[in-house]
């Protein structure tokens, strides 16, 4: 099978895209992960699927990671879909409706800069969906004999946001990994460390599921700004800092949505066998 794609990416966190409105494309888990190997395939942490819509919205967008599970929400990737499909001159519009796993967003395109509607922040334990009895502002979880606190909140994926003080020594890799599996998480989830400089700004890295830790997580970036301004920490809009870079996220409070705004970069494109 001889697959036409794009490499893109939103501060660095990279995804093949792919057009399956004018190509024919069947992917097995295992030939996702063999298009995502770095070292013998492409690589990317996401690979993003344009598809013709099953409703009234312009496309679908279907999203899976490097280790071929399906996921229903990548902000990041979202930004790289709507400059997709105004490049490939698959829409001429500047406002694009999406259909994906965890509903429809809006996506606003002005240039490189594009603009989601990630739709409201979900905070119930069972939305999320997360192990809890009830929700609480902040829950915690035993990792490892320690006590971790944390926000939880869904994008339309799940995220965990813990409050650090030095955002360089953050135990990312060791308690993201241990937190992103743990039973309280359902569906697992991703791990925001989310360092607050003031009501504006914070800094944040990000322990995705399936994935690892990557350079940016747009919805991350989303929930992190979300638990900061449910905490009394933060007021919209706030800069977040991610290691590829800076994203603008604003929210007004709840039933209210998260928009988010940041660039999205076409690297080259390509064509595999597989």
């Amino acid at each position: 099978m001889l697959i036409n794609f794009s490499k893109m990416h939103g501060l660095g966190n990279d995804f093949v895209v792919i057009d399956a409105i004018n190509q024919r494309v069947q992917l097995s888990p295992e030939q996702i992960k063999a298009l995502g190997d770095r070292h013998y395939g492409v690589g990317f942490d996401q690979l993003l699927m344009v598809e013709p819509a099953q409703g009234d919205a312009d496309f679908r967008y279907t999203i899976y990671n490097a280790d071929g599970s399906e996921v229903s929400q990548c902000g990041n990737g979202a930004r790289c879909f709507a400059l997709f499909v105004r490049q490939k001159g698959l829409t001429d519009k500047s406002s694009i409706r999406v259909e994906t796993g965890a509903g429809e967003l809006v996506l606003l395109i002005n240039e490189e800069q594009v603009t989601v509607d990630m739709g409201a922040p979900r905070l119930e334990p069972e939305l999320i969906p997360l192990q809890m009895e009830k929700r609480e502002s902040t829950y915690s979880v035993d990792i490892e004999g320690q006590t971790v606190e944390f926000t939880a909140v869904s994008m339309g994926n799940p995220h965990a946001v813990i409050q650090v003080d030095d955002i360089d020594n953050a135990p990312v890799k060791i308690t993201g990994a241990a937190m992103e599996s743990h039973d309280i998480f359902p569906e697992r989830a991703n791990i925001g460390f989310s360092q607050i400089i003031n009501r504006s700004n914070l800094t944040l890295r990000v322990f995705e599921r399936g994935a690892g830790e990557t350079l940016a997580c747009g919805s991350g970036a989303c929930a992190a700004v979300v638990a900061g301004i449910l905490n009394g920490l933060l007021d919209s809009p706030v800069n977040v800092e991610l290691p590829g870079g800076f994203l603008t996220i604003e929210w007004y409070g709840e039933g209210q949505s998260v928009m988010m705004t940041g660039p999205a970069i076409f690297v080259f494109d390509g064509m595999i066998e597989l």
